[in-house]
């Protein structure tokens, strides 16, 4: 089968991949071609970034973070892509409709444990980076009765300081998602849809066998990738946006070249996984819950308001990793083969415990979930991103934009301007490149261990997925 030979190919078309093929195509030349490689048309159904809403604040203890979302927010708010939704109603759970914004800017109520001083590390970045400091504290009584009653029976027990930001919101995830990448492949970027198998070295043939010399061939560098049903597609630089499937995908060219474990890549990212409830609400409800805003109800989770098709999305914070050995005995967390709405029952049980707390009225009239979902992105252990070329010299021309680590999706209108200049060559100044760099230590600190220290810890996985589903059978092995 012949190959397809592109100037970019990029593997992913999450926010990352998204991100970077559009801003590629406001500047590509005519003679440059920019492909995107996903298993699915857009928005790519198993990826992270594909969802109903995610939140969109720059609430952070990390002042770094606070201005960058603020850059994202500004095109949030600005951006003529987001201003109307596609034509996508053929699925109820990313479909849009004519006309609507993309972004909405409801607010955020943050309930925090008793003690903590996260709202006021929030404040100092806001007011030391000199930005505009719209929050303000509010009382158990003030979030009951206002909002429209919303959260009138909200257990707030164990929360000490119940902060508020009108500043924050969300966003209609998948549509934005597909708007961006209509935008690119309007100006030029190819979209393809196959599932990558392997990635091929330079001297591998079609069928991923090495060539000449040991590893690989002697010449360095990425051919490119191959799909499960057997087509070739080569480039010069070639990026992987692939999140949480980065370790499965990097396992086997890793054991050709026979890396050591710290220069693999779960040693930078690892997959994680997270269960997220949707119920659906009626006509009358919807009046009521469409003005809400976001509640963070400390370590528990988020509940983010109702879409226009009526589902009012629950995030339980329960991270957790599926550990597998590789056919060399390299320990990596990938994905569970199978459906995404398989969700073990012992956390269903704990997220509907976290709605009995934060809105108990969902539950009235033994209503059940709409559906689950397991949602699954790669995480680094300080919970920045990694945007990097790889170290190898045999993967010299092979590039890396994933470890969303939970909290990148609001970046999508701006990541991709920092991807380009990692892919031509260019800094993106000394500290994002410091953040964003291949660790050489590598290291899995606070990955599975329970001691997350970075940017958005709460996201550090602390159980593993086979132990949850052992539950289910009456054997202990975890404590949610």
């Amino acid at each position: 089968m012949p190959s397809q030979h592109s100037n970019i190919l990029i593997v992913g078309a999450g926010i990352f991949g998204t991100s970077t093929a559009y801003h590629l195509s406001l500047s590509n030349p005519s003679s440059q071609r920019i492909t995107v490689l996903d298993r699915d048309p857009a928005p790519s159904k198993l990826a992270a970034s594909t969802d109903i809403n995610k939140i969109v604040r720059a609430d952070y203890k990390d002042r770094f973070y606070v201005g960058l979302a603020e850059e994202a927010i500004d095109a949030w708010r600005g951006w003529n892509v987001f201003s109307a939704a596609p034509s996508n109603d053929k699925d109820e759970h990313t479909g849009g409709k004519e006309g609507r914004s993309l972004y909405h800017r409801s607010g955020w109520v943050m309930l925090d444990e008793e003690g903590s001083d996260l709202a006021e590390k929030i404040r100092r970045n806001f007011r030391e980076g000199r930005r505009r400091d719209e929050t303000r504290d509010l009382s158990l009584g003030e979030v009951r009765e206002g909002f429209g009653g919303v959260f009138e029976r909200l257990d707030g027990s164990g929360f000490g300081n119940m902060y508020w930001n009108p500043g924050a919101g969300w966003a209609d995830a998948g549509d934005a998602v597909c708007k961006v990448m209509s935008e690119a492949v309007g100006k030029g970027v190819e979209y393809v849809v196959g599932e990558v198998e392997q990635i091929l070295l330079m001297d591998d043939d079609a069928d991923g066998e090495a060539g000449v010399g040991e590893a690989g061939g002697e010449r360095g560098g990425v051919k490119g990738v191959r799909t499960k049903d057997g087509r070739v597609f080569t480039a010069d630089k070639v990026l992987l946006a692939t999140g949480a499937w980065t370790s499965l995908l990097m396992s086997g060219v890793e054991d050709r070249l026979g890396l050591e474990e710290e220069m693999r890549i779960e040693r930078q990212v690892r997959a994680a996984g997270v269960s997220v409830a949707h119920y659906r609400l009626s006509e009358e409800e919807m009046k009521r819950y469409e003005g809400m805003p976001v509640l963070v109800y400390g370590d528990y989770g988020e509940i983010l308001p109702p879409t226009h098709s009526r589902i009012l999305k629950v995030n339980f914070s329960a991270h957790f990793t599926n550990t597998i050995f590789t056919p060399t005995h390299h320990r990596i967390s990938v994905p569970p083969d199978r459906s995404q709405n398989i969700v073990p029952t012992s956390l269903k049980k704990s997220a509907i415990h976290f709605v009995e707390r934060a809105m108990p009225q969902l539950l009235e009239g033994g209503r059940e979930v709409e559906y689950w979902r397991l949602c699954w992105d790669s995480i680094t252990p300080s919970q920045n991103q990694l945007i990097t070329r790889h170290p190898h010299p045999k993967l010299s021309n092979l590039y890396l934009a994933v470890g969303g680590s939970f909290h990148s999706w609001k970046f999508l209108p701006i990541i991709g301007r920092y991807v380009v200049n990692v892919l031509e060559g260019r800094s993106n100044g000394e500290e994002m490149d410091r953040r964003w760099e291949w660790k050489v230590k590598g290291g899995e600190e606070g990955l599975g261990q329970g001691k997350g220290e970075g940017v958005h810890e709460k996201s550090v996985p602390r159980w593993e997925l086979r132990d949850l589903e052992k539950e289910e059978s009456g054997v202990k092995k975890s404590r949610l």
